[in-house]
């Protein structure tokens, strides 16, 4: 393997460190503590492990951790209700409502109803569009993450071609935006693109985020291009165990590529780090400060 090994654990715990910093300087400055609400309805089992997670971490960087755990059965109406009073909670400076949520609510429409300024995950349809012209806004975490990591890596990304595999509104559109913003040239591609692999073979920065597992193959890759694998996908492995893979087959990548993300280890710890980093961002503003320097 010739790739160097970008280490999201420990860009993720440096990040942590520093909002852990920030959050007491605004203590000190504010008199309070920076806090999120995160709202979980039903008992999906990921979604239970992801919130418990969050938790930890936010009490862990000195935040004030709010839970909202309900019940599948909860109406729509009771949720926006819940959703309308953290608005107005003067204790809450960011909302995360956990999804997947139950058939019978309309996701949208609860993402929708999240003060912007509180939205944390960068989900609300006004955070996406001052992402797209580019305004001030809340970024969706996990391509913020991928961000973050890119520029450790390679600095100023002006000028480089990037191509983005996947379009969801959760990570390809946003991460495209991001690239834009950093002056890269940016492609959108995705499963039905033609000659995919010529698509991605040109790129200097490969950002896979299809949830496809291992389908971006190793002859793929353009020797010395940097690759961010946003995939987590579940295969059998040959013991009859199962084992957790990317959207990239990382052995065959890594043999070709400059640099790129393991799975797991890579991406994911981003996500959680960069929520933290939202909140206090919201906190900020929400009290009329400067962003903090992250």
């Amino acid at each position: 393997m010739s790739a160097r090994r970008i280490d999201g654990k420990a860009a993720a715990l440096a990040l942590r460190h520093k909002v852990a910093d920030g959050v007491a300087a605004f203590r000190e400055t504010v008199g309070r503590a920076p806090g999120l609400a995160v709202v979980l309805v039903g008992e999906d089992p990921a979604s239970s492990v992801y919130v418990r997670s969050k938790g930890k971490a936010t009490v862990e960087a000195g935040m004030d951790s709010i839970e909202h755990k309900l019940p599948d059965t909860t109406s729509e109406a009771d949720l926006l209700a819940l959703v309308d009073q953290l608005n107005n909670d003067a204790a809450v400076d960011g909302i995360l409502v956990q999804l997947p949520l139950p058939g019978h609510i309309d996701s949208a429409k609860v993402i929708d109803a999240i003060a912007p300024a509180k939205d944390v995950d960068g989900f609300h349809i006004e955070n996406a569009g001052r992402l797209a012209v580019g305004a001030e806004a809340m970024v969706p975490c996990t391509p913020l993450g991928c961000l973050h990591l890119l520029k450790t890596e390679l600095g100023d990304l002006t000028g480089m071609d990037a191509v983005v595999i996947g379009r969801s509104n959760i990570v390809g559109k946003p991460m495209a935006m991001l690239l834009l913003g950093e002056s890269c040239t940016v492609t959108i591609a995705h499963s039905r693109s033609k000659d995919l692999p010529a698509l991605v073979r040109r790129a200097d920065i490969v950002v896979a985020a299809v949830g496809r597992a291992e389908m971006v193959r190793g002859d793929w890759i353009k020797p010395g291009a940097t690759v961010i694998d946003v995939g987590i996908n579940r295969i059998a492995s040959d013991d009859g165990k199962s084992r957790l893979v990317g959207d990239v087959a990382f052995d065959e990548a890594a043999e070709v590529a400059g640099a790129i993300t393991p799975v797991p280890g890579g991406v994911g710890p981003m996500t959680i780090a960069m929520l933290l980093r939202n909140t206090l961002v919201a906190a900020h503003r929400r009290e009329g400060l400067q962003d903090p320097q992250l």
